[in-house]
């Protein structure tokens, strides 16, 4: 009987037993599902071709459920990831507007356990610092739309490493920013200069963070008074002469590489990055496909420099996820037979979905690098919605530990697998 009770227990402790501490990437370009990444891949290496995507050792069907509903919303998505259960969906770290426990135990998220038990942690966002995908593992609040609230909370989360945009959700009402815009906080409070009082270097260029010291034990990077990128649709931008990101805010590949090497340089040797290409979800969300192929390529950029992180420190335990909780817009490949290279594409398919070609609406078609055999082919994108959907979702996972994805898998269970990383 004793030994049944035994076992009994220990079975209860297998969700978070872990055969050695590691550290975790975690990567999330918000609103990706299998459609994004095939549209990359073929303008970015052709129907033959590999992205870094593709390099990843393992891939799983993601469920996106959340409680009482087939699909979500990015916040309650990035509350499952952090808190590891299904919540209502209008909820940023909390169950709705109730305050939140982990399966863990735990009265905040994963990453807050994390600095609780001294590994260095870092935050990376291409949106505003308060985006739900990063912003919930270092925040909570009853209302998502409470952009100076959260930023608040996330600046002075402790976090060793914070890179995003949002300058304007960090300064008092009318102090000009360095980035085009002025503050919009109205309780008086500067982030900017209590970050800088609190011992962290901040910096605002792209020239600042490719220059910043790997020792540099804690950093602000402020890049945009909001996104770094213009969201809205390829006409609208073309109308404004507006590029789909801002080309002297640093790259998501950037941001993460820098990232990934001050936080590799703690004493403890471990760390917990979570970083979000948030542009794949707000283009799509526009129905933009050329916004969204920018974004999409800019994420695999980041992927790349995990891997490249994972294979000059093979000595390490490290596990790289990449996974989003939606399937913004659903983009679907639109490549009839007869569609040649150069041709204009109709404005809307046979069933009355927006078709995208390089330009938008009615514009020519995209056109894949050269296959295997050295043909290049004509193609649009449809786009049947522009809101987070359920179908389509996959993650994948790739170094230490990544065998625990398995097949399919829920979206509780990254905070499962993640802690079983990080965590004895």
């Amino acid at each position: 009987m004793k030994t049944l009770i035994l076992t009994q227990l220990l079975l209860l402790l297998i969700p978070f037993a872990v055969s050695g501490q590691g550290s975790v990437i975690f990567i999330h370009p918000d609103g990706t599902g299998l459609g994004h990444w095939t549209a990359a891949r073929l303008v970015a290496g052709g129907p033959d071709g590999d992205l870094n995507w593709d390099r990843l050792e393992r891939l799983a069907a993601y469920r996106p459920h959340q409680r009482g509903w087939l699909s979500t919303f990015s916040h309650s998505g990035a509350t499952v990831h952090a808190y590891g259960k299904k919540v209502k969906p209008d909820s940023y770290g909390m169950d709705g507007t109730v305050p939140l426990e982990s399966v863990s135990g735990k009265p905040h998220s994963l990453m807050i356990e994390a600095m609780q038990g001294g590994i260095r942690c870092g935050v990376v966002n291409s949106g505003h610092i308060a985006e739900p995908g990063t912003g919930v593992f270092l925040a909570s609040s009853p209302m998502r739309r409470d952009k100076t609230g959260i930023t608040k909370k996330i600046v002075m989360s402790g976090a060793d490493v914070i890179f995003s945009g949002g300058e304007n959700f960090m300064l008092p009402e009318g102090v000009e920013g360095v980035h085009a815009g002025s503050g919009v906080r109205t309780d008086g409070l500067n982030l900017i200069d209590w970050a800088r009082d609190a011992g962290y270097a901040v910096i605002f260029t792209r020239e600042e963070l490719l220059a910043l010291s790997a020792d540099t034990p804690k950093v602000l990077g402020v890049f945009a008074a909001v996104d770094t990128y213009n969201i809205d649709s390829e006409e609208a931008l073309a109308e404004a002469g507006l590029p789909t990101y801002n080309e002297e805010a640093p790259t998501f590949a950037e941001m993460t590489a820098k990232a990934l090497e001050i936080l590799a340089n703690g004493p403890e040797k471990r760390f917990f990055l979570v970083a979000e290409e948030e542009g794949t979800d707000n283009f799509s969300n526009k129905a933009n496909a050329r916004g969204m192929l920018d974004a999409a390529l800019r994420a695999d950029e980041g992927i790349g420099e995990a891997l490249s992180f994972m294979d000059a420190h093979p000595e390490r335990k490290i596990l790289t996820l990449v996974g989003a909780d939606s399937d913004a817009g659903h983009p679907a490949i639109w490549a009839p037979r007869e569609l040649e290279p150069g041709a204009t594409l109709p404005e809307q398919t046979r069933t009355g979905a927006v078709l995208d070609g390089q330009e938008g609406m009615g514009s020519t078609a995209f056109l894949t690098k050269p296959d295997a055999m050295g043909i290049q082919h004509a193609f649009g994108i449809a786009w049947p919605y522009r809101s987070d959907m359920p179908s389509g979702c996959v993650t994948k996972a790739h170094g230490y530990h990544s065998e625990a994805l398995g097949s399919g898998v829920d979206n509780t269970d990254l905070f499962r697998i993640m802690h079983d990383v990080l965590f004895d």
